[in-house]
C-alpha cells in the first residue's frame, strides 16, 4: 500500500490555518514589537483610616482603639476612582488627552474621539485598581508612555481621593452635630424671646423688680402696723387718767385714725384693678420670670449637648493613609508583548480548530 497522499481538503485547511491563525499573529506580533508604543507604570498603595481618640475615661480604663479601617468608605473610594467624576478632576489638573493621545500607536493609545465618556473607558484600561475588601487595602496601577506622566497621574488620583475622604468627613461632621446645632438654635431663640418680654414688661410697668417693691410696701406696713400699735398704747394711757374730752386723747384718736387709714390705702395696692393691682404684676412678672429661668437652664443644657457632639465629631476623622508612594519607573513593562501574544494564539488557533472540526462533523453527516 502507498504512503497517502494529501488531498485538496487538506491544502484547504493549512491554507486556513495560515490565513485564520499565523497572518493575524504575525501582524498582531508586528505591531506589538514595532508599532505599539512603551508603556511604563506607576504603582500607588492607601487605605481609608478612622482615627477615634478616645475620651479620658476610656484613656484610663485602656479600652479605646486608636485607629481602625472603614470598610464603607473605602467601598466607596472604590467606584470614586474609576467615576467619570474622577477623570474629570485629573484631567483638569493634567490633560488626560494631551498625555494619551498617540496617533502612532491607534490600539493602545486614546483615539480621536476624545469626550468624557471615550475618555473614561480609556481610563478604566490604564488606570487598574487593586481592592483588598479583608484588609481595606486600594493598590493602583497607572500606565502612561511617559514615566513621570503615569507618576502625575498616580499622585492626582491620590490627591482627588484625598479630599473626597476630607469631605466625607466634614459630611460626616456635620451630620453628627446638626441635630444638636439645630436644637441650641431654638433654645437661643427661646431665651431671647424670654428676656425680650421681661424687658418689654419693665418697659411697660417702669417696674424693675416688682418683688423689691413688695418687699419695700411690707417694710412700710409693718412700720404703720407698729406705729399704729403705739398710738392705740398712747389713747389708753390717756384714757385712765384723762376723760375722754380731753383734746389729747382727741389728738391721739385722730392719730390711730389717720395711721389706720393710711395702712388701708397700702393694703389695697395689693388688690386693686388698674395699674396699682400689685397682684397682678407680680404674677405677671413671676411667670416671665420662670418662663426665663426654664429658657436659660435649657440653653445650657442644649449647648452642652452641642459642645459634646462637637467634640464627639471632632475625635472621630478620617484620613487617606499610603503605604506605597508613587513610583516612577525606570523600565517599560507595558505592552506585555509575549502574553498578548499567547492569549491571541491560542484564542486563534482554538477558534480555527472549531471551525476545523465544525467543518468535518458536517462533512461526515453527508
Amino acid at each position: 500500500m502507498g504512503a497517502a497522499q494529501p488531498k485538496k481538503r487538506h491544502y484547504i485547511l493549512l491554507l486556513s490555518f495560515l490565513l485564520w491563525v499565523m497572518m493575524p499573529l504575525g501582524v498582531s506580533g508586528w505591531y506589538l514589537y514595532v508599532v505599539a508604543d512603551e508603556q511604563y507604570a506607576s504603582h500607588i498603595g492607601f487605605s481609608v483610616r478612622k482615627e477615634e481618640v478616645g475620651s479620658a475615661v476610656e484613656l484610663l480604663g485602656g479600652i479605646t482603639e486608636l485607629s481602625g479601617s472603614s470598610s464603607s468608605d473605602t467601598d466607596i473610594l472604590y467606584e470614586f476612582i474609576q467615576s467619570q467624576q474622577m477623570v474629570r478632576a485629573v484631567d483638569a489638573q493634567l490633560d488626560l488627552r494631551a498625555i494619551y493621545t498617540n496617533p502612532e500607536d491607534p490600539v493602545f493609545g486614546l483615539g480621536e474621539d476624545a469626550r468624557i465618556e471615550a475618555l473614561s473607558r480609556y481610563w478604566g484600561r490604564m488606570v487598574k485598581v487593586f481592592y483588598d475588601s479583608a484588609s481595606g487595602l486600594i493598590e493602583i496601577r497607572v500606565l502612561a508612555f511617559e514615566p513621570q506622566a503615569a507618576q502625575d497621574i498616580a499622585r492626582a488620583v491620590f490627591d482627588e481621593s484625598s479630599d473626597m475622604i476630607n469631605e466625607l468627613s466634614a459630611i460626616a461632621r456635620a451630620d453628627a452635630t446638626r441635630y444638636a446645632k439645630e436644637e441650641l438654635e431654638r433654645e437661643q431663640a427661646r431665651l431671647r424671646s424670654a428676656r425680650q418680654a421681661l424687658t418689654t414688661f419693665r418697659s411697660r410697668t417702669r417696674i424693675v423688680d416688682p418683688t423689691a417693691d413688695i418687699q419695700g410696701q411690707m417694710g412700710l406696713l409693718n412700720s404703720l402696723q407698729a406705729k399704729l400699735a403705739d398710738a392705740i398704747i398712747e389713747r389708753e394711757l390717756l384714757l385712765e387718767s384723762s376723760s375722754p374730752n380731753d383734746p389729747r386723747v382727741t389728738q391721739a384718736q385722730k392719730k390711730i385714725e389717720v395711721i389706720e387709714s393710711q395702712i388701708n390705702e397700702e393694703r389695697g395696692q395689693f388688690g386693686n384693678e388698674g395699674d396699682a393691682d400689685f397682684s397682678r404684676i407680680l404674677a405677671e412678672y413671676e411667670a416671665l420670670q420662670v418662663d426665663r429661668e426654664f429658657a436659660e437652664k435649657s440653653y445650657l443644657a442644649a449647648q452642652a449637648t452641642y459642645e459634646t457632639a462637637l467634640a464627639e465629631a471632632q475625635r472621630k476623622s478620617r484620613y487617606l493613609a499610603m503605604h506605597i508612594e508613587p513610583t516612577l519607573a525606570e523600565t517599560a513593562e507595558y505592552p506585555q508583548r509575549l502574553i498578548l501574544m499567547a492569549l491571541i494564539a491560542a484564542f486563534l488557533f482554538i477558534s480555527w480548530a472549531i471551525m476545523a472540526m465544525v467543518y468535518y462533523s458536517l462533512r461526515d453527516r453527508r
